[in-house]
């Protein structure tokens, strides 16, 4: 087990969260995927829905409505999972952003006494979220079925990019001998611990931070997911794990991913 009982150091990814049109669908689809439970957020009047495994916050469900028009219009990269990066001090990260070529969507600013947040859209167009937790801390459980295990940044963009997360974050970058033919990239966070990659890929395709969920079994949750509503695509072994891409009913993908 997994369990995430303090801050994540900076620079970790530490929540997930995804804009839905109709929470009760997106309930039943993900409770039908990943055996999640829900609870309408105290803290933001019932406009934001937390996602529990074993009664835990794993993941957010954020209303579209609960955003300014636009502020919506303007951040929204539709698709996919938002990621959100830890950080200690939100205000200064904020400051490294604009000074690394980066905009604010939302400035920083207290969701109650939950914490401290913004949304980001960085050079290449991709939009993640700055975190600085309080009462709440992000997923309190990582790394096993059922909750995030990775995010990696993919854009036809790189060089940018592999700029510009380092400055605010004082990444390093590392090449991956595992994958010789790939575009990639990992980034590490000053202790040397992997937070994530950022991959290259053709031109045309939009700049986005992926999610990719654990499960024990990828061929089983590929069939939930078709039967709850969703699509996906075949299963495949990758050197790290069974894979396969998921997209929900509102159009959101995501990947998972069963280890060996």
């Amino acid at each position: 087990m997994s369990y995430v009982t303090g801050n994540q150091p900076t620079g970790t990814p530490t929540w997930i969260e995804l804009d839905v049109s109709d929470m009760a669908r997106a309930t039943a689809f993900y409770g039908a995927l990943f055996g999640w439970e829900f609870e309408a957020g105290a803290a933001t009047a019932g406009r934001y829905t937390l996602c529990l495994l074993r009664g835990r916050p794993v993941a957010g469900l954020r209303p579209v409505a609960a955003r300014e028009p636009a502020a919506a219009k303007e951040a929204a990269v539709p698709g996919h999972w938002r990621v959100y990066i830890a950080t200690d001090d939100c205000d200064n990260t904020a400051k490294r952003v604009l000074a690394a070529g980066g905009t604010l969507v939302e400035s920083p600013h207290d969701i109650g006494n939950q914490g401290r947040g913004a949304l980001v859209v960085d050079p290449v167009g991709a939009e993640f979220g700055l975190w600085q937790g309080r009462e709440r801390l992000g997923c309190e459980i990582v790394n096993e079925p059922g909750s995030l295990v990775r995010n990696d940044l993919t854009t036809p963009d790189p060089g940018p990019a592999r700029a510009f997360y380092p400055a605010v974050f004082d990444y390093t970058l590392d090449g991956n001998d595992d994958l010789p033919d790939a575009d990639f990239t990992f980034l590490r966070r000053p202790d040397g611990h992997e937070i994530g990659g950022i991959m290259g890929v053709p031109q045309g395709q939009p700049s986005v931070w992926g999610t990719l969920f654990e499960v024990a079994d990828t061929d089983a949750t590929v069939a939930r997911a078709v039967e709850a509503g969703g699509t996906a695509g075949a299963p495949s072994d990758t050197f790290y794990a069974r894979m396969a891409e998921i997209t929900d009913p509102f159009g959101n993908s995501f990947q998972v991913g069963a280890r060996p």
